[in-house]
């Protein structure tokens, strides 16, 4: 008999974050009672107890220290779920928000990314710069692909494991956020932008990169111009 129930896989790139990892394990699990799901780390080569505790708390653990992008493709494609999640490992995505994602797929929408600036979302860890930097991005974007997005850089998402292959995701850093809700219009998927609230980092430093990840976020619009 086929579980009718869906697997949920939660898919966590970390790096260097054991002051965090088993906080944000534990809230996933609290949050997804009654549901069927996995979680994969996928560790950066961190040189700290980052892998150890993931293995405590019994997620699965896997390893990529190219970037941000190349561990999550590596995460989504081995993960076994209906249901894929994009997660951060600082504890700035709340967990319980992990219900909303799942809801919008489950309704039928392909992609379901969670939103900073529509009505109902917000940011506690973003500098004025970073929220301009975005705001050109979202604006960019929009006129360039006809989208129709409130938020670019934000990586809590939920995607529908068969359209996976159609992304053809390829961004090895910080652009894959930019990657997918680019090809997400250009290959004609149905997205829903659900609010979000970005807390502040709970503990260590953070791996964003103002100018640095800017241009790589640049670069990764042009790319996909074609």
């Amino acid at each position: 008999m086929v579980n009718a129930t869906p697997l949920i896989s939660i898919v966590i790139p970390a790096l260097n974050e054991e002051k965090n990892i088993g906080n944000v394990i534990a809230d996933v699990r609290s949050s997804l009672v009654g549901r069927r799901y996995e979680i994969i780390v996928v560790d950066g080569n961190s040189s700290d107890s980052t892998v150890g505790i993931a293995e405590r708390c019994r997620a699965i653990v896997m390893h990529d220290n190219v970037g941000k992008g190349s561990a999550l493709i590596k995460g989504l494609r081995s993960a076994h779920g209906d249901i894929l999640i994009s997660m951060d490992a600082d504890l700035s995505h709340e967990a319980k928000e992990l219900n909303l994602l799942i809801d919008g797929i489950n309704i039928g929408y392909d992609v379901c990314m969670g939103s900073r600036f529509m009505s109902g979302g917000n940011s506690e860890d973003i500098s004025l710069l970073r929220k301009a930097g975005n705001k050109f991005f979202v604006l960019l974007v929009n006129t360039i692909f006809g989208a129709n997005y409130s938020d670019m850089c934000y990586g809590y998402r939920a995607f529908s494991r068969r359209i996976l292959k159609k992304l053809e995701l390829s961004e090895t850093g910080f652009g894959i956020e930019t990657e997918i809700s680019i090809k997400a219009v250009k290959k004609n998927l149905k997205v829903l932008e659900v609010p979000s609230i970005e807390k502040r980092r709970a503990a260590g430093e953070p791996k964003l990169r103002t100018f640095r990840d800017g241009w790589v976020i640049l670069r990764t619009i042009i790319k996909n111009l074609c």
